[in-house]
């Protein structure tokens, strides 16, 4: 593959996104031929999709509780007065765009942009145990772009939860089924702990190591 053609040899490029989703060894190959950073559109996309999420999310539970929609403890019957407007109190304080939109932002950028460097120091330390080739520019590089099935992932909570009306409530793929019947609960249990988008990017994060270090996939 031509650098002329390389979808990454600029530092932002919204066309080499689509190309990594269709054709993922094609973009490490280009990023492997640079030998240079190339991390900044796939985290710029993920933080983008991230605060969008957040936002429709926030938007949505705030109106929720406009509409007196709040959800109440199990055992709530069984509550005193006092705690009871305690709780209704506390309920209140959150709906500020603080707690709706500041503080998730925040707590989730950070996480994303802290755990990117964690788990890029730690798969290049493994891969350097293993024999690969690499440095840690490469694992970054190699995290960032593996993680854009999680930008996807935000996409498709953020069109559900408009159609939907309500914020996505539970991990997983369970955030996407409704009712409490017995089987739709028991495929919500079922659902809780799969997320195919977790999947899809461990699979991208083994095609990097085997491209950018030279990592047989057996190992």
């Amino acid at each position: 593959m031509s650098m002329s053609s390389s979808p990454t040899t600029r530092r932002i490029d919204l066309k080499g996104l689509v190309q990594f989703i269709l054709h993922p060894r094609q973009v490490f190959e280009a990023i492997l031929g640079q030998k240079k950073p190339a991390w900044l559109t796939p985290m710029l996309t993920l933080s983008l999709t991230l605060l969008l999420s957040t936002i429709v999310t926030g938007f949505l539970r705030a109106r929720s509780a406009a509409m007196g929609e709040v959800s109440l403890p199990v055992d709530w019957q069984w509550w005193s007065s006092e705690m009871q407007n305690n709780y209704m109190q506390a309920v209140q304080a959150t709906q500020s765009p603080v707690f709706l939109y500041i503080i998730p932002a925040i707590i989730g950028l950070v996480g994303l942009w802290l755990g990117w460097g964690i788990l890029s120091g730690l798969l290049h330390l493994a891969s350097t145990l293993l024999g690969g080739r690499g440095s840690l520019s490469s694992a970054l590089n190699i995290v960032s772009w593996g993680t854009l099935p999680l930008a996807l992932r935000d996409i498709l909570r953020i069109v559900y939860m408009l159609f939907a009306g309500h914020p996505i409530r539970s991990a997983g793929l369970s955030g996407f089924i409704t009712g409490s019947e017995g089987g739709v609960l028991f495929l919500a249990n079922l659902f809780e702990s799969l997320d195919i988008f977790l999947v899809w990017q461990i699979l991208l994060l083994v095609l990097g190591l085997s491209i950018l270090d030279n990592l047989p996939r057996g190992k």
